[in-house]
């Protein structure tokens, strides 16, 4: 696969620079750029301190930690955010729109989320019939529980 050059600006100093560590994550650690502090039920735009030119025909989906949770108390509001190469102006930087469950405090820093670039999906054309012909699974959570 070809390596992609990306354009990445930072909004604060205060953040380590976004590292690559190939062969262990295709996923890159975004961290919040300022000490957040919410009460349970507020919500609040969390800067991530990145902003960035991605390839045409690309676009990034940003999502919580598997930690975030458990340490922050922290949902991300819209399950996963997706930035296309159109939001690449000096003044947009990334933000992670989180919802507190419980009092917490977020530091300058904090790996909050992780993201990863992804081509947009092909043009797509549906073809509708009666039957789809492979063998049925069961029905929704039909894997059980182990």
């Amino acid at each position: 696969m070809k390596e992609q050059q990306i354009k990445i600006k930072y909004f604060s100093n205060e953040i380590d620079k976004l590292t690559y560590i190939g062969g262990k994550s295709d996923w890159i650690d975004l961290r919040a750029a300022q000490t957040v502090e919410l009460k349970k039920g507020e919500f609040r735009l969390i800067p991530l301190g990145v902003g960035m030119e991605l390839p045409e025909g690309y676009e990034a989906h940003v999502v919580p930690r598997s930690s975030t949770y458990k340490n922050y108390g922290i949902i991300q509001t819209n399950s996963m955010g997706v930035i296309d190469e159109s939001y690449c102006g000096d003044g947009d930087q990334w933000f992670f729109p989180a919802y507190a469950l419980r009092d917490t405090t977020i530091q300058v820093n904090d790996r909050i989320c992780q993201f990863r670039i992804m081509e947009h999906q092909p043009s797509l054309t549906f073809t509708e019939v009666e039957h789809l012909e492979h063998e049925d699974r069961g029905g929704h959570g039909s894997t059980g529980k182990r």
